[in-house]
């Protein structure tokens, strides 16, 4: 079985991170209003991103690593610009 961690954009322009076993069932979950946290009040949501995992641990270890990220790191990782993520890790490691 497959785990995923993902990116959602909210109607007011923010990101959600989340995971899950069921890409597609938590989609139309949050698309709903199902949940009534975080997307409830900032729907539609667009799915921006998605990276399936072998074990629901590393799905959670990804979500809470990109739930620290800035927003600029987020958007490389959705755009797939590996250089610039590699850069805005190394930059954010030296302000250390």
């Amino acid at each position: 079985m497959d785990f995923y961690t993902y990116i959602l954009k909210c109607a007011d322009g923010t990101c959600y991170t989340g995971h899950t076993e069921n890409l597609e069932i938590r989609f139309a979950q949050h698309q709903s209003g199902y949940f009534t946290g975080y997307t409830f009040k900032r729907r539609p949501v667009e799915l921006l991103w998605s990276q399936d995992f072998s074990t629901r641990v590393e799905a959670l270890e990804a979500e809470k690593q990109i739930k620290g990220w800035t927003k600029a790191k987020k958007q490389a990782l959705i755009d797939g610009d590996w250089q610039l993520l590699s850069e805005l890790a190394r930059n954010h490691a030296e302000q250390r």
